[in-house]
């Protein structure tokens, strides 16, 4: 924190709607400040698809500099289909920040909130409330940019390490040992992996094996990913933490987040040993841009995990607090319901964001 004891926040809007989600939840902080001892300073940065369509770099050099020095990152979306680089690949800032700052712990709840309707039969009444952690600076995505193409085939190639897999692991039990203190759940921990059929997932699985012996409050247990998946569509109350491979925590995160309502409703983070980047799970959707239909949700909820997360790192109590304060107050709009367009309804992100600032 700077000497004024402000938390500088880096604010990177993107693309799409990446800018009209940010703004409510900048309201929303700046509503915090004012009924609370935490103080702000934010400072806003390009990045994204429009960036690089003017400048030919996806982030200038400032932003990046700019990222290193704030106390959290908040990132809007970025990419846009139509505009994308030379082999064809989108523009992803959200993934090279991840490389750049080693965030290598994806953390991705998934929480069914009151009065949203879940897709699967029982939810509403056993509930949802479980947390996808993806490793997200190896596994496949670890070539991303370094294939191989020929003519005759394509090669991509997955790498797993002990140093990331031990950070992982023993972040992904210390979470499940938090939620347990909460009360928020059972404090288990899955590992989901496919070591039944590559050595990759084998090394994977013995080192989850290996950081479990260091956390013994701690249900620690194993899935393979096709049966992880066609459980969390039966029965996903029976989950707390899963933890995974970048890939399959890719895949995971959105099925997951389609459990409570879509990707509206999904917030993340993606953490690292120093520094954390907090942005809705939801792409750029230019589909939408400009219209005032685009759901905050998520954008809010992620506010909230970086408020605990500032919490933990400064020792931050009004923090911590700050961010519930927040999941309460999306839980009661909610409950009372608005409806976003995304739902069928008629509220927009203006609606959205001025029932949350009430409800706070």
């Amino acid at each position: 924190m700077s000497a004024n004891n402000a938390l500088h926040i880096a604010v990177l809007g993107g693309d799409g709607i990446g800018p009209e989600v940010m703004a409510p939840a900048l309201e929303i902080l700046r509503r915090i400040e004012a009924t609370t001892d935490l103080k702000f300073r934010f400072t806003e940065a390009p990045a994204g698809a429009s960036h690089y369509k003017e400048t030919g770099k996806s982030m200038p050099d400032s932003t990046i500099r700019l990222c290193e020095e704030a106390d959290a990152i908040l990132l809007g979306a970025c990419g846009l289909p139509s505009v994308r680089y030379p082999d064809n690949t989108e523009i992803a800032p959200q993934i090279e920040l991840r490389m750049i700052f080693d965030l290598y712990a994806g953390v991705r709840p998934a929480r069914l909130i009151p009065g949203v309707r879940s897709t699967i039969v029982g939810a509403d009444e056993k509930g949802v409330d479980l947390v996808v952690i993806r490793e997200s600076t190896e596994g496949l995505f670890a070539s991303m940019g370094k294939g191989v193409v020929t003519d005759s085939e394509a090669r991509e190639t997955m790498v797993i390490t002990r140093r990331t897999s031990e950070r992982l692991f023993d972040f992904s039990f210390r979470l499940a040992e938090r939620r347990k203190a909460r009360g928020k759940a059972n404090g288990g921990l899955t590992c989901v992996d496919k070591a039944n059929v590559f050595k990759a997932f084998a090394f994977f699985r013995e080192i989850f094996d290996e950081s479990a012996k260091r956390h013994p409050n701690v249900k620690a247990d194993h899935l393979y990913i096709d049966a992880a998946a066609a459980m969390l569509v039966k029965r996903p109350w029976d989950f707390d933490v899963m933890v995974t491979e970048n890939m399959f925590g890719d895949i995971l995160s959105d099925l997951t987040a389609g459990l409570i309502g879509g990707m509206g409703m999904a917030p993340s983070a993606d953490i690292g040993d120093r520094y954390a980047v907090f942005q809705p799970c939801h792409g750029t959707a230019p589909d939408i841009m400009g219209q005032g239909k685009a759901n905050p949700t998520a954008m809010i909820l992620s506010v909230a995990m970086m408020l605990d997360w500032l919490a933990d790192k400064h020792g931050l109590e009004s923090a911590a607090e700050a961010g519930e304060r927040i999941e309460r107050a999306v839980d009661k709009v909610y409950a009372e319901g608005i409806k976003p367009f995304e739902f069928g309804g008629s509220n927009g992100t203006a609606d959205v964001a001025k029932a949350v600032l009430a409800a706070l």
